[in-house]
């Protein structure tokens, strides 16, 4: 599936990116998006539908720093005051994190560590390698199931 890309996605968007980091980053949102689609029909094509995504996420993120960097601050103020999220919506958010809490807390040990020292701590694949005394490949795995898991028991929780 998908997982096989992996490094080989992170080297092409780092050289594009200039920015490991960075491209780790992106990498894990496309996986994320990826996993998250609502759409029951099988992908044809993995590596390219999942380059695709991780292109567009650049892509995306690049148009949001220009906006960003063009619009003044004052207008910025004026929107976050109009889409301030509503008490129903603070709601849902706290119940999402307290199911993806549970999600973690089902994990393995290992698996919900490099999870959070990546999501939560922001650390890199080889500092979490080298903190647990593991590989970074082995890093990479759980990474990628622990998303896979959260994904899959908040879907479950969302519809019972």
């Amino acid at each position: 599936m998908v997982e096989n890309y992996y490094r080989e996605l992170v080297c092409f968007l780092n050289a594009r990116l200039g920015n490991r980091q960075s491209a780790e980053d992106v990498v894990h949102d496309a996986y994320l998006r990826v996993l998250e689609r609502s759409s029951e029909t099988p992908i044809k094509q993995p590596r390219a539908f999942l380059y695709r995504t991780a292109l567009n996420l650049v892509i995306d993120d690049h148009r949001r720093n220009v906006i960003r960097q063009t619009e003044p601050l004052d207008a910025v103020d004026h929107e976050e005051q109009l889409f301030s999220p509503s008490p129903q919506a603070t709601m849902d958010h706290g119940q999402r994190l307290e199911m993806m809490q549970r999600a973690l807390a089902e994990l393995p040990y290992l698996c919900r560590e490099c999870f959070t020292l990546r999501k939560i701590d922001g650390l890199s694949h080889p500092q979490i390698a080298e903190r647990l005394g593991i590989s970074r490949s082995v890093v990479e795995k759980h990474i990628v199931n622990a998303m896979k898991h959260c994904r899959v028991r908040v879907r479950q929780w969302d519809i019972g």
